[in-house]
C-alpha cells in the first residue's frame, strides 16, 4: 500500500515539474511588448503600426517584433537568420522570413550593429510594408563568448 503512494507522489511531482519546466521555456521568461510607436533602424527613428512584440531581460535573443513601417533603409545585413518565436506569438514566423529573406522577397537591414554587445538587430523589410525584427548574435559576440580573440573590426568588450 505505501508503494502506492509513493509512486503516485513520484508521478505527481513530475508531472508538475514538467509543467512549470514547459512554462518556463515557453512564456515564463516573455514579456509582451505593446505601444512601440517607432524603430531604430541604421540610426534614423523609423514610425511603425500594428506593433507586436516580445522580449525578456534574460536574454538579448528572446526579441521579435512583427509591424508595418514605410521607407525602411539601411545596410544590408550580411547575415539574417530569424530565431524561431515560441509557438503562441504568431504573427512571427522564422521559417517563412528565412525562406523569403533567401528567394529575395524581403530584404534584411542591419537595424544595429553590437547593441547590446555581441547581438545586432536584424529588421526583414517588404516592399508592402509588413516588417519584423529579432536580435542573432554577431561574429564578435560569437568570439567574446567563446574566449576566442575578437576578428578585425570588433570594438573591444566591457566586462
Amino acid at each position: 500500500m505505501n508503494g502506492r503512494y509513493l509512486a503516485g507522489g513520484l508521478v505527481a511531482f513530475a508531472l508538475l515539474f514538467g509543467a512549470v519546466l514547459w512554462w518556463f521555456q515557453t512564456r515564463g521568461h516573455y514579456v509582451v511588448v505593446e505601444g512601440v510607436q517607432s524603430v531604430l533602424v541604421a540610426g534614423e527613428t523609423i514610425p511603425v503600426a500594428h506593433y507586436e512584440g516580445i522580449d525578456a531581460s534574460s536574454s538579448p535573443l528572446k526579441l521579435r517584433g512583427c509591424f508595418r513601417a514605410e521607407g525602411l533603409d539601411g545596410p544590408e545585413a550580411a547575415e539574417a537568420d530569424p530565431l524561431v518565436a515560441p509557438g503562441w506569438f504568431e504573427c512571427f514566423d522564422a521559417e517563412r522570413i528565412a525562406q523569403d529573406l533567401g528567394a529575395g522577397r524581403a530584404r534584411a537591414i542591419l537595424a544595429e550593429f553590437n547593441e547590446p554587445y555581441g547581438f545586432d538587430r536584424i529588421v526583414a523589410s517588404y516592399s508592402d510594408g509588413r516588417a519584423y525584427q529579432w536580435r542573432q548574435i554577431n561574429r564578435c559576440g560569437k568570439a567574446a563568448f567563446d574566449g576566442d580573440p575578437l576578428p578585425a573590426g570588433c570594438p573591444p568588450r566591457d566586462e
